[in-house]
């Protein structure tokens, strides 16, 4: 039976408006939550989800209703260390590899994959199949479903009622699709991982490691999508702002 105690909040800080979660172990506040019962909506955040919100009340609202805010983005770093608060990154991706691995050793805690590509999704959830051999996987969709197929794959979540639900729908879409559904699953990890399996099934490589440790893991999905590099102009626009915000408050206390 879900124990009902309220979990204990994390603390949280506001980037231009929209609330990040501050924690050095999210993951262990996730699965404290996990095993009382008690449903979470995980929303990885970077820049250009901020500048989304900051344009779009529907997934602002969505942002703030969540039960956490992960800083995902090299930005949102950045914007914390202008007001002094220290808190190391952590990718959605991260997150998501943690969560399975471990799943993969707890299976009574089933994970539901959805999104992303016909063959990208099955090759996705075969890699961690093939590399968690206990891993429980409670089902696996694409995202490029008929209203049909998406009345039956939403019936076949809400009869498995799996644990971990990752969603790569893109943003806001994912957000979006998650706030509606997340009443199926109320016990559930439901989280965005955006793009997380196009890495997982092969099809793109992640940055390397020290890249990651620049801070420039943006640049190198740039180099290797390079149609996404509008999408990378939040990011200047991103810094503009947060340093501005930052003189304001400094103005505001003399």
């Amino acid at each position: 039976m879900p124990d009902d105690r309220p979990s204990e909040l994390l603390p949280q800080f506001p980037i231009l408006g929209q609330p990040v979660h501050l924690s050095n172990d999210y993951v262990s506040w996730l699965l404290d939550r996990l095993q009382h019962g008690i449903g979470t909506h995980v929303v990885t955040m970077n820049a250009e989800i901020v500048i989304y919100a900051n344009r779009d009340p529907e997934l602002s609202s969505i942002i703030h209703n969540a039960q956490l805010v992960t800083p995902d983005g090299s930005g949102i770093i950045m914007a914390l260390k202008l007001h002094n608060v220290v808190q190391p990154r952590y990718a959605g991706i991260d997150l998501g590899e943690d969560l399975l691995r471990w799943a993969g050793n707890q299976e009574q805690y089933p994970v539901f994959f959805y999104g992303g590509k016909p063959q990208i999704v099955q090759q996705a959830a075969q890699k961690w199949q093939t590399e968690l051999p206990n891993l429980k996987i409670a089902g696996v969709e694409h995202g490029y479903l008929d209203a049909e197929a998406e009345s039956k794959l939403l019936r076949q979540i809400q009869a498995t009622q799996p644990k971990i639900i990752l969603v790569a729908l893109g943003m806001p879409r994912q957000e979006i699709w998650i706030r509606d559904n997340f009443h199926l699953c109320p016990q559930a990890i439901w989280i965005g991982v955006g793009g997380s399996f196009d890495v997982w099934s092969g099809v793109k490589n992640r940055a390397p490691q020290y890249i990651r440790n620049l801070d420039l893991e943006w640049l190198y999905r740039i180099l290797q999508e390079p149609s996404r590099w509008r999408r990378a102009l939040a990011l200047p626009q991103f810094a503009i702002l947060a340093i501005a915000e930052r003189i304001r408050g400094q103005d505001k206390a003399h």
